[in-house]
């Protein structure tokens, strides 16, 4: 792995194993991160020690749910030769980062996270007063922060997560940035990016640290982006030593936000497992017909021949997503005159839906005929992912005091 790749460039996400993916995550989730992979250095991760945090008195489905979940990214479309699919578990230096970071970490900070005290009230019937569901923020941070990810794809309901682990790293920063030779060392790094790039860089470090201009910050980060000859040690010395401080060990990342999902469920809320109105992307096209069948409409639609309304039936909003403009324009005129019934309205979707998970469940197929090359996938990701990983934890170690030399 080429460690000197830019963290600005580095994408870090992750699912929890919790049995089959849906249209919700293709369309939430995977389409996102295939359009990724083209243009970052994607980590895609089972999450299997999150699963813990919810389901740790039901594990017998994390295993089985881990090797189904690679399945499907890949016959998403996810490719493993543009971006590394590993499990968390197989890379054990998260837990590492994670019990280092919980020494520096406030308890404050875990407690007034907004989804912890949201999931308990969801979730009433596990009991979640656990260390492990307290601190799985805590271990999202360290997920992230062992890679350098620059980026993290979210919704705005995670924007807090990226906050949080931003704040840590921070921290961690400011606690174990300060080299004894760091200002030496700066120094140093600046000769070697060359006479003419070393006097734009001393020209960005005065305009912004004398004259406060924000604009030259973010030049001078595209700047030492953008130095071939500099190892990612000096660049991130040199990204502390632009901004005052000392040397980013852990650096901040962004959060990358995500188009909100506009894929509804069955019954019109959005498409969710725990509600039970999910069409699953290797559901039978038969399931898939009988499931659309029989989705409830407009109320008002007691008979064939009553006029309805699209906007309150709940097969609209799948229309929204899979139909053409003339078939919406087709299907609003049709219910509203009564001239088509709820069957032929649902049958443009059932064809589209089928249409859509006909390619992805032939690669599934393929792929769980081939159990060994998804098994190979997986190996070599964890085997990827860990030696960042491993890089990553020997800075930290040794800024923390935890190496003899």
């Amino acid at each position: 792995m080429n460690t000197s790749v830019s963290q600005n460039s580095r994408v870090l996400s992750g699912m929890r194993p919790t049995g089959l993916l849906h249209l919700g995550h293709y369309h939430g989730v995977l389409k996102n991160w295939i359009e990724l992979q083209h243009s970052y250095e994607c980590f895609f991760f089972v999450a299997d020690w999150h699963a813990l945090t919810t389901h740790y008195e039901n594990p017998a489905i994390i295993a089985q749910s881990s090797i189904d979940l690679v399945i499907d990214w890949l016959a998403a479309g996810v490719n493993p030769g543009s971006s590394t699919l590993f499990i968390q578990s197989r890379v054990p230096e998260h837990a590492e980062l994670y019990t280092l970071l919980g020494m520096i970490t406030p308890l404050g900070w875990l407690e007034r996270v907004p989804s912890y005290k949201d999931q308990q009230d969801k979730l009433k019937d596990r009991d979640l007063s656990t260390i492990g569901f307290l601190g799985y923020p805590l271990l999202q941070s360290a997920d992230i922060l062992i890679y350098k990810a620059g980026h993290v794809p979210v919704g705005e309901d995670q924007v807090a997560h990226v906050e949080l682990t931003r704040e840590i790293a921070r921290r961690f920063n400011h606690l174990y940035g300060k080299e004894p030779d760091f200002e030496e060392k700066a120094r140093a790094a600046i000769r070697k990016m060359g006479k003419k790039n070393a006097k734009i860089y001393n020209d960005l470090l005065k305009r912004y640290q004398e004259q406060g201009e924000a604009e030259a910050l973010e030049i001078g980060y595209a700047l030492l982006d953008a130095q071939q000859n500099i190892s990612l040690g000096d660049k991130e010395r040199l990204r502390g030593y632009l901004e005052g401080g000392g040397r980013i060990i852990l650096p901040e990342p962004q959060a990358l936000l995500t188009r909100a999902s506009k894929m509804p469920g069955l019954d019109g809320q959005k498409m969710s497992k725990s509600y039970n109105n999910t069409i699953a992307l290797r559901e039978p096209p038969d399931s898939v017909e009988k499931k659309i069948r029989t989705m409830p409409t407009d109320p008002a639609r007691v008979r064939r021949n009553d006029p309805g309304d699209p906007q309150k039936c709940p097969v609209w909003q799948l229309h929204e997503v899979y139909s053409s403009d003339d078939i919406r324009q087709q299907v609003i005129e049709g219910c509203t005159t009564a001239s088509i019934g709820c069957l032929e309205c649902k049958q443009y979707i059932i064809d589209a839906v089928i249409e859509e998970l006909k390619p992805i469940q032939q690669r599934a197929r393929e792929y769980m005929d081939d159990l060994a090359g998804v098994e190979n996938i997986i190996n070599e990701g964890c085997e990827a992912a860990r030696d960042v990983a491993r890089d990553t934890m020997e800075e930290v170690r040794k800024a923390m005091g935890l190496t003899l030399r």
